[in-house]
């Protein structure tokens, strides 16, 4: 799995966007798409960072290309 230098167990949505080199909308599609999973706090939308690790075993599993 990948490792968490952050030490953060949940991420924003920028934050996860940052982490993937990805955009803003590209993870709110990848939510839609049930890749990544969220945590709601309210109405914060939090994505755990272990599931950033998971997506990317599994796009590197599959042998795709990052979103």
């Amino acid at each position: 799995m990948i490792s968490n230098p952050s030490g953060k167990l949940l991420k924003t949505i920028y934050e996860a966007a940052a982490e993937l080199n990805v955009g803003r909308s590209t993870i709110y599609q990848l939510i839609n798409q049930k890749e990544l999973e969220v945590v709601k706090i309210g109405r914060c939308t939090r994505i755990p960072s272990e599931t950033i690790g998971r997506y990317v075993t599994r796009l590197r599993q599959n042998g795709q290309d990052a979103a």
